[in-house]
């Protein structure tokens, strides 16, 4: 009972920050200011971004109940700094690339982003095989994300 539980808080923890990320897309958006940009050639088609997302909304949350068990909190202070530093990174990428635009600010935004989740898969992988594999799909979509981030920068 305690590692879903602690997946639960988890899911509800990180669906804060995509809700809070999708508001500064959704006011993005509706600018017409991303639809004006010169996209890269391998932009994935719309409907793979709410793939993506529910797919990491799924599975992040099971790494994080390995990483920082409820019951632990106190004892995982860097994992927990890390999983923080995520969150806030995450909500921070949509305000600056969509709402503020700032391409380039937000593309050093997003590669620290994907440093840290490298750095949460990193120790996923060592606490638990199933844990690592959780975060794989996260650290993959920002990869896509930065070179789709990149490409934008370069650009436009």
């Amino acid at each position: 009972m305690g590692k879903l539980l602690s997946y639960i808080v988890h899911v509800l923890i990180f669906a804060g920050a995509l809700g809070i990320g999708g508001l500064f897309t959704s006011r993005g958006l509706a600018t017409g200011w991303y639809g004006n940009l010169n996209l890269p050639p391998w932009q994935p088609p719309s409907w793979t971004f709410g793939a993506a997302w529910t797919t990491i909304m799924l599975t992040f949350p099971v790494a994080m109940a390995y990483l920082l068990p409820l019951d632990k909190l106190t004892s995982s202070a860097p994992i927990l700094a890390l999983f923080v530093a995520q969150w806030i990174l995450n909500v921070l990428w949509n305000y600056l690339f969509f709402t503020l635009h700032q391409t380039g600010i937000s593309l050093v935004e997003i590669t620290l982003l994907a440093v840290v989740v490298g750095a949460l898969t990193y120790f996923s992988f060592r606490a638990h095989w199933v844990a690592g594999f959780a975060c794989l799909p996260y650290l993959i979509w920002l990869c896509i994300a930065t070179s789709l981030n990149a490409y934008i920068w370069k650009m436009n």
